[in-house]
Parts: structure tokens; C-alpha cells; sequence
């Protein structure tokens, strides 16, 4: 579990920008422009992505360890 800290880690800061997002909300300004956090959405797939693709790597690794550690 220790070796996929990172992983959750990133997962994690991307589902709270996700939260953060609909928690900050939208709004239109007296001059009718929209105001709304949008740059929170890309950087919360992007984390998210990190984590999977981090989680898939240290799985990898660890199982072509456990492979070489059984064929020695």
C-alpha cells in the first residue's frame, strides 16, 4: 500500500478539483461576463490521469520484480 501513495495522492488532488469546481460555482458579473474557475476541470483530469497511469506503472514494476525474484 505504501508504494502507491503517489498514486491515491494524485488521484485524490484531482477528484478535489473537481469538488472545488462545483463548489466555487459559476456566475455572470454586472457587466455580463461568465466568471467560473474553469482552468480546476483539465488540471483535475490531468491529476487524475497521473494516478492511474502512475498506479499502472508500480504494479508493472513490482510484478516483473516478483517474475525475476521467482525465476532466480
Amino acid at each position: 500500500m505504501k508504494k502507491y501513495i503517489f498514486s491515491i495522492l494524485s488521484a485524490a488532488v484531482g477528484i478535489a478539483c473537481f469538488a472545488a469546481f462545483n463548489l466555487i460555482g459559476s456566475k455572470v458579473l454586472e457587466d455580463g461576463t461568465l466568471s467560473e474557475p474553469f482552468g480546476l476541470i483539465p488540471i483535475g483530469y490531468l491529476f487524475i490521469f497521473i494516478g492511474v497511469i502512475s498506479a499502472l506503472v508500480v504494479t508493472l514494476v513490482s510484478k516483473i520484480r516478483q517474475a525475476s525474484k521467482k525465476a532466480a
